[in-house]
């Protein structure tokens, strides 16, 4: 896949795109998406893999002139990351580094001066590898840029074009949310649909059957959540091809509906005074566990 056309936020071209890298297939795949993600932006491409073996290994090296495994391994884990990121886009510039700290602090960190971070779906064992791993998880609630979270089996080349999908899920403040704009971005650069998708549910004390007030009720709240979906879309740009879609339901089945055959599926997290870094509500966390598709959490400040 070639790069494509500026993005519209030109002055964050600059930044890089940020991927954190582990040795593990999963991380490695990131790599792969990141480097499609960061030529379509025009944007360079950051690996950095966090160890702590300086601290477990450091003073053992004063009686050893060789160089701690751990460092190889390092090295091994970057040099593998950024040769599977330059296969894939061979003009890309890639930059590389060796952070002796734990991987969550080491990530959120990077985010402060990151376009976008970058994370593979790795769990702890086979039991849960469907679901998503500490690190990740950690880093997409307290990051402070876009993550964008690679579920397992997905092709990790970006599609582009007229049948590429992105979906934002649709929240309480729609109106020039971060995660809209995000979104509208992505599908932008892509040439793809734009797909804005609002949940909603009659109340518990509206029944479905009564002859006299079926209908009229789900109308109502279903007419509310299209008022939501065009809220947000009267700040999308001029050009980008949009769908529109209320779905009854709670917000993250529908969302995990529309996940499968996506190509991103962006939704925002909000930030609470008093509190460290995003809060992941139950939509957000629920995605990041369970969507089909790449997800994006994009940070919503107050």
């Amino acid at each position: 896949m070639k790069a494509s056309a500026a993005p519209a936020s030109g002055e964050l071209v600059d930044l890089p795109v940020v991927v954190g890298v582990d040795g593990s297939e999963p991380s490695l795949r990131a790599a792969e998406w990141a480097a499609d993600e960061a030529a379509l932006r025009g944007a360079s491409l950051r690996l950095v893999y966090a160890s702590l073996w300086e601290r477990y290994e450091g003073a053992a090296l004063a009686d050893d002139l060789g160089r701690p495994s751990e460092e190889v391994m390092a090295e091994d884990v970057v040099e593998t990351a950024e040769r599977r990121a330059r296969r894939r886009q061979p003009g890309l510039k890639v930059t590389t580094d060796i952070l002796p700290e734990e991987a969550e602090c080491s990530l959120i960190r990077e985010s402060h001066s990151a376009l976008s971070l970058v994370l593979g779906c790795r769990g702890r064992s086979g039991v849960t590898e469907a679901l998503l791993g500490s690190v990740s998880l950690a880093v997409a609630g307290h990051a402070h840029c876009p993550v964008i979270v690679l579920r397992g089996s997905h092709d990790t080349r970006i599609r582009s074009g007229a049948d590429g999908r992105v979906v934002l899920g649709v929240g309480e403040d729609p109106a020039g949310s971060a995660a809209l704009r995000f979104a509208a971005e992505e599908a932008l650069l892509r040439g793809s649909t734009l797909e804005a998708v609002r949940a909603w549910r009659r109340p518990l004390h509206e029944p479905r059957a009564h002859p006299l007030i079926v209908g009229d009720p789900a109308h109502l709240h279903e007419a509310q959540a299209a008022e939501r979906v065009e809220e947000a879309l009267g700040a999308v740009p001029a050009g980008l091809h949009v769908q529109r879609r209320t779905i009854e339901g709670f917000a993250r089945d529908a969302l995990l509906a529309v996940s499968r055959g996506a190509d991103l599926l962006v939704v925002g997290a909000r930030r609470r005074q008093g509190r460290c870094g995003l809060q992941l509500g139950r939509v957000a966390h629920g995605v990041l566990h369970h969507a089909a598709c790449p997800v994006a959490v994009v940070p919503e400040p107050l």
